[in-house]
């Protein structure tokens, strides 16, 4: 079969139990706490089948739509599902910053927040919005002199990153409460959300990390459509 045959996967049925799992694309939740790998370590479990990888890490803050590619046919597919753009909900914490610009590390720097008006924060979304230049979090899997960045980070180093540029399509603010502030980003791939959380607080002079992660879409796949491990257990098990 043709390494280019259409998987099996319908952004508009899921979460429909395939016949057979080897060549599906799988639509997953990922659940808060759980890294990327700890959804495919309780797949190959529930569906035996040990070659399975993903389109697209989460950190294990977040939470939200993994896209899943069970077996070798699905698997070689895989860079045509990571290079679909992304949308995320979120939100920022205004006044707090950290070493890893979410909340997985303490808080190293308070600024006070409260002059920062509705108006400041959609002055501010416009130079984020377009082609901008990132660099990645020193907490992260990216690899600098043949290690991954967050050892580094684990240790109290600080190296030099390479920028990356990415797109942000759109981004707006769904609502705040105080320091804590919402917000909706549909982006390209390779886009950090830390950073650009971490790049605004910069920007407007308070700093900020972030709180909360949830990833809604990849491309035309909503997370509404995906299975959280739990309910693809359970659906499996009655199956049988």
């Amino acid at each position: 079969m043709s390494s280019h045959a259409p998987l099996t996967i319908d952004p508009y049925r899921q979460p429909d139990l395939p016949a057979s799992f080897e060549g599906v694309a799988l639509l997953m939740d990922k659940p808060k706490g759980w890294s990327s790998f700890d959804v495919i370590r309780a797949l190959r479990r529930l569906l035996d089948i040990k070659k399975i990888g993903h389109a697209g890490t989460l950190d294990p803050m977040a939470t939200g739509l993994l896209i899943v590619l069970v077996g070798r046919r699905a698997t070689k597919q895989m860079q045509r599902f990571m290079d679909l753009p992304k949308t995320y909900e979120g939100t920022l914490r205004l006044g707090e910053v950290t070493p890893s610009y979410d909340a997985e590390t303490e808080v190293t720097e308070r600024h006070p927040w409260e002059a920062i008006t509705e108006a400041n924060l959609e002055q501010v979304a416009e130079p984020f919005t377009g082609t901008i230049t990132q660099r990645p979090p020193m907490y992260s899997a990216v690899k600098v002199e043949g290690e991954r960045l967050y050892k580094k980070a684990r240790r109290g180093e600080t190296v030099e990153r390479p920028p990356r540029v990415v797109t942000i399509d759109r981004l707006s603010w769904t609502g705040r409460d105080g320091p804590d502030v919402s917000f909706r980003v549909e982006c390209s791939k390779g886009t950090y959300i830390r950073s650009l959380a971490h790049d605004i607080g910069q920007e407007l002079g308070c700093g900020a990390h972030l709180v909360a992660l949830r990833r809604t879409a990849i491309g035309p796949y909503r997370v509404d459509r995906a299975w959280t491990p739990e309910a693809l257990e359970k659906a499996l098990t009655a199956r049988e």
